[in-house]
């Protein structure tokens, strides 16, 4: 939405082309072809979870399957386009200033929220894939609390975005097999990637175990259904928690960033040792 509120230039679109799992999929669906009434093409692994790949398609996206563990998306996305009607954007799910600054209003929205409460936060755990969901989050925090340390959780089979920061430069990697769908990139984008260097403290890991863990957790202490990838950030900060490395007192934040899962995996997860 934030993409058609801001760079049409008064054009009318004629369709709009993206790659997602799911999460972005969606809010494509939802937002061009529910809302706007404009075409949709959504390329999508043939693995997405049936929930999301399912909602998408109510929400009027056409969906086109790609593998992800032998095909590339980008260069699966330059052959669809080429089939699309001139005037079709692409409009990716992380690496476009407009989706994030659209997802940069999550961190404004928490301490807006915190600091009418008088309440500083030191640190905010936030889970990455492509980095778009972080680095809009770290443009708003950083803003409105400085002090507060920005930590980026992403799966251990995952850890580009960790190897990207360590190394300075951007780290390609092959689709990483994980339970979090959602974090299964396999490269940064050249704007999140900067932003993250300037805003983000570091990058952590943690395991499909722990995800599974925090799933239990939200599911039987905190009554919510949280997806694997939902599950990062809590599982970063336990992670570090249990390190020593948060000081005692300290307040913390985490972002629960989504709920999107089959409800037949998801009790198969929390019911398995994996």
């Amino acid at each position: 939405v934030n993409h058609y509120l801001n760079d049409t230039d008064g054009k009318e679109l004629k369709g709009v082309l993206t790659y997602s799992s799911g999460n972005h999929a969606q809010a494509i669906a939802l937002a061009s072809t529910k809302t706007l009434g404009i075409p949709s093409t959504i390329i999508m692994p043939t693995d997405a979870p049936t929930l999301k790949l399912k909602a998408t398609q109510e929400y009027g996206g056409n969906v086109v399957f790609y593998d992800r563990y032998t095909e590339k998306r980008d260069e699966v996305a330059q052959k669809v386009k080429a089939t699309l009607p001139e005037g079709t954007v692409f409009i990716p799910p992380y690496n476009h200033k407009y989706v994030i600054a659209g997802q940069g209003t999550v961190g404004k929205e928490l301490i807006e929220d915190l600091q009418s409460k008088s309440i500083a936060l030191d640190y905010l755990f936030v889970c990455v894939g492509g980095g778009g969901l972080i680095s809009g989050i770290s443009l708003a925090v950083k803003e409105l609390s400085p002090k507060t340390q920005i930590i980026g959780v992403e799966p251990e089979a995952g850890n580009d975005a960790q190897q990207s920061l360590e190394q300075g430069q951007i780290v390609h990697i092959e689709t990483p097999k994980t339970i979090a769908d959602g974090a299964q990139t396999q490269h940064l984008g050249d704007l999140t990637f900067d932003i993250m260097q300037r805003n983000v403290s570091k990058i952590i890991t943690v395991t499909d175990e722990q995800l599974v863990d925090e799933m239990k957790f939200f599911g039987e202490r905190m009554k919510m259904i949280v997806e694997p990838t939902g599950c990062l950030g809590l599982a970063g900060l336990r992670k570090l928690v249990s390190s020593g490395e948060i000081e005692k007192g300290a307040k913390c934040g985490v972002i629960i960033s989504g709920g999107n899962v089959d409800l037949e995996r998801y009790c198969k997860l929390i019911s398995s040792t994996i």
